[in-house]
């Protein structure tokens, strides 16, 4: 199984701190208030790509270029945050990128991408189809295939665990999104490595079941869509590796409605003017979905990224 320690954990913080500062632990009272728990939330929404990502890619590349100072350049597949995190990454070390989305995302992701250099393909009607494109140009061009589960990405973004948990130590849970599985696998880490108790609870779209269904079974079951607002948690088939940490080390995974997702978008505005993405705003919604269990509790958000399109943003803010 998967085993990220805390030399691991600490020797990426050093990688990451190069290149971005910490993210922000803050409680937040109205949400406290509306949750009827103490809420604490990471602030992933404000690293230098909007998103947690950042934190894996910059990992990875470092590591890459060391043990492989020759690597002609790197290909991934992505609905948008983990191809930010290649991209800028690779313009840290001299790497070029290729970076492959299905037809239909993000628009102002895919910008995004673009602007931090990366040469951007679409194909495909979702991640799973633009992935296995990816796999077929990386044999092509004989480029490195960057998976959206690796160690050196889990170390990476477990970094953000780190902070959170060290800041704030005394938490009894943590919401955390689940997409293709490296960060609830590193918050999972940075908890076993600093001996901590607390509870950690992921969060997927019932639109996009499968991690939530594979914990149910005690293994993969994949879904045959995953068409949900949350582009960053639309997995429809798991990661062996990540369910594997997940399986041992979460408390439960629970399912979130659209709706769910989508008022928890307008809720972060609204109650602490902050710009939430699906997968962001999904713990919230998942918080508020059990507020009765956690009433009174010291409770943890993940607020993984903030990159909703205007289209989403707008919706979510005619909600609440």
């Amino acid at each position: 199984m998967l085993k990220i320690s805390k030399d691991d954990l600490q020797a990426a913080g050093e990688t990451v701190y190069r290149h971005m500062t910490p993210t922000a632990d803050i409680c937040w009272p109205l949400l406290s208030a509306r949750s009827g728990a103490e809420v604490w939330v990471k602030h992933e929404n404000q690293t230098p790509i909007g998103a947690f990502k950042v934190r894996g890619g910059l990992n990875y590349m470092t590591n890459l270029i060391a043990s492989d100072p020759a690597c002609p350049g790197v290909i991934s597949a992505t609905r948008g945050n983990h191809g930010q995190s290649v991209a800028l990454a690779c313009s840290k070390v001299g790497l070029s990128s290729t970076i492959l989305v299905p037809h239909g995302n993000n628009p102002e992701k895919n910008d995004a991408m673009k602007a931090f250099g990366a040469e951007l393909i679409e194909h495909g009607a979702d991640f799973e189809e633009a992935k296995q494109y990816a796999m077929d140009i990386a044999e092509d061009r004989k480029l490195h295939m960057i998976s959206s589960f690796h160690p050196w990405l889990v170390a990476g973004v477990g970094t953000y665990a780190m902070e959170f948990l060290q800041a704030v130590p005394d938490l009894h849970t943590v919401y955390v999104p689940i997409g293709q599985g490296s960060g609830i696998s590193g918050v999972i880490s940075a908890r076993d490595a600093l001996g901590l108790k607390t509870e950690i609870v992921g969060v997927v779209p019932e639109n996009a079941a499968s991690y939530a269904l594979s914990f149910k079974a005690g293994k993969a079951v994949p879904t045959n869509s995953a068409d949900t607002i949350a582009d960053g948690m639309a997995c429809r088939v798991p990661d062996e590796a990540g369910l594997e940490v997940i399986l041992k080390g979460a408390a439960r995974i629970i399912t979130l409605s659209e709706d769910e997702i989508l008022e928890a978008i307008g809720l972060y505005f609204v109650d602490t003017h902050n710009t939430s993405e699906g997968a962001g705003a999904a713990p919230l919604a998942g918080l508020l979905k059990e507020r009765d269990q956690m009433a009174g509790k010291k409770v943890g958000l993940v607020l993984s990224g903030g990159n909703a399109d205007k289209e989403l943003f707008t919706r979510a803010l005619s909600v609440v």
